[in-house]
């Protein structure tokens, strides 16, 4: 068991290098050109087109035998499924565009009918004596342990020649995607581009039904753009990193299943592209639930931070005093001693505060100038909801609040020029102290 494991993951079996090629070349080009349809919000339309070209299959298979061939003719097969996926995507195209069903339901219509009628027309094959239709099956749920050298070479002549296209018209795609009524006033032919988007659609479905069957390959077209997705917003390194994932995904999928025997290797190339989703999903440094609840925790404690140094100020204001005892903090401000204990501690170790003595706490020179900052941004919001959104002074420290962590420099100069005031190195001071008293919240600006 040990050598054939070692044969496979060397790719020593003539087939078994054959078929990841093929594959990979297939998932190269399905995250490629799957990241637009992403962007276009049709990830339904590549489903809807792989269902519609089993009737094709199926019509292919007729003819051919109808013409004394064999009926296994996989280009003849193909051509087939690809007249009917475009035939799906233009009926798709002409219902959305001249009558008033919407998307999802013009999708629904085209994918329901389409397969509905190869379903229809693969019973009549199977019903009729003298004909073997047994290999059709392979394109509902792929066979990629049949695949042939010719057919890696068929696919990997599309997968180019669809990579190709998409790099050759890329910004026209990306335009397309962003905003489509700016290249429609631009000149750019937008329903042209946006038929031949699809068209590769259907070309890359076509090519993957070998493989993954009809059933499977809106997978390879949506998951690889997707997991791409939750690592970078920039198009350009999402279409590099979706092309990457498809490839890993398909050639995983396929390895496995070359491990085990009667394991389905479409199936296995699906579940090898969702592992990398569900990584992503996890760690991705964009949309990961990782890297989200740390950038959370982190500005968690800079809101803890910022509050601190802001009572410390105003506690300085009001008592004259540089330094400060932390049982002020939980008198004048409501905070519990624990908390009060913890956040002291924390903006120790940072070095923004050090201890005088065992009740008494002063400001570093850094937590000099990081609380005046905090408290000049804090005030700067309050004199802005005050001057020119009509805020009531007793009322306009919590809505301060929620808004002047986020501040930037520019939106702080912005908040200076609006308010006329000149560049101050200090605070301004509280601007709704002198109109309202200090509230029993424990606010008290």
């Amino acid at each position: 068991m040990w050598e054939e494991a070692w044969r496979v993951f060397t790719l020593g079996d003539y087939n078994t290098r054959v078929v990841m090629a093929g594959t990979g070349l297939l998932g190269l080009a399905a995250g490629v050109v799957g990241v637009f349809l992403v962007l276009r919000k049709r990830a339904l339309l590549s489903d809807a087109v792989s269902h519609a070209t089993l009737p094709g299959v199926v019509l292919a298979f007729w003819v051919s035998i109808a013409l004394g061939m064999t009926g296994r003719s996989l280009p003849v097969l193909l051509s087939g499924a690809a007249v009917t996926g475009l035939l799906g995507m233009g009926a798709i195209v002409a219902l959305r565009r001249y009558s008033p069903i919407k998307d999802d339901a013009a999708l629904a219509i085209v994918l329901s009918v389409f397969f509905g009628a190869g379903i229809a027309l693969f019973g009549m094959v199977q019903n009729v004596e003298g004909v073997h239709a047994a290999g059709l099956t392979d394109f509902i749920y792929g066979k990629t342990a049949s695949m042939l050298l010719s057919d890696t070479l068929a696919i990997g002549a599309v997968a180019l020649g669809v990579c190709g296209i998409t790099v050759a018209l890329f910004k026209e795609f990306r335009l397309l995607c962003f905003d489509e009524a700016f290249a429609a006033v631009q000149g750019w032919p937008v329903l042209r581009l946006d038929l031949l988007l699809m068209g590769l659609i259907v070309l890359v479905t076509v090519i993957g039904l070998q493989a993954v069957g009809l059933i499977l390959v809106v997978a390879l077209l949506i998951i690889p753009p997707v997991t791409a997705r939750l690592w970078t917003h920039r198009l350009g390194t999402m279409t590099m990193l979706s092309g990457l994932f498809g490839m890993l995904g398909a050639g995983t999928g396929s390895l496995v299943s070359a491990l085990f025997e009667r394991m389905p290797s479409g199936a296995l190339i699906v579940l090898s592209a969702s592992g990398f989703f569900f990584l992503s999903l996890m760690f991705g440094t964009e949309g990961g639930v990782v890297p989200r609840l740390w950038r959370r925790a982190r500005l968690r404690r800079r809101i803890r931070r910022q509050h601190l140094l802001r009572r410390v100020w105003e506690m300085r204001e009001q008592t004259g005093r540089r330094h400060f005892h932390a049982r002020g903090l939980v008198e004048r401000h409501g905070w519990l001693p624990a908390i009060a204990a913890l956040e002291l501690r924390a903006a120790r170790r940072a070095g923004i505060v050090r201890r005088i003595n065992d009740t008494e706490w002063e400001l570093t020179p850094l937590g000099e100038r990081e609380a005046a900052r905090a408290v000049r941004n804090h005030r700067l919001w309050e004199l802005y909801l005050i001057t020119h959104a009509d805020v009531a002074p007793s009322h306009v420290d919590s809505d301060a609040d929620r808004i002047e962590h986020v501040l930037d420099p520019e939106m702080i100069r912005e908040l200076e020029e609006l308010l006329a005031r000149e560049r101050e190195t200090v605070p301004p001071p509280s601007p709704h102290r002198l109109d309202a008293p200090p509230d029993g919240g424990g606010n008290g600006r």
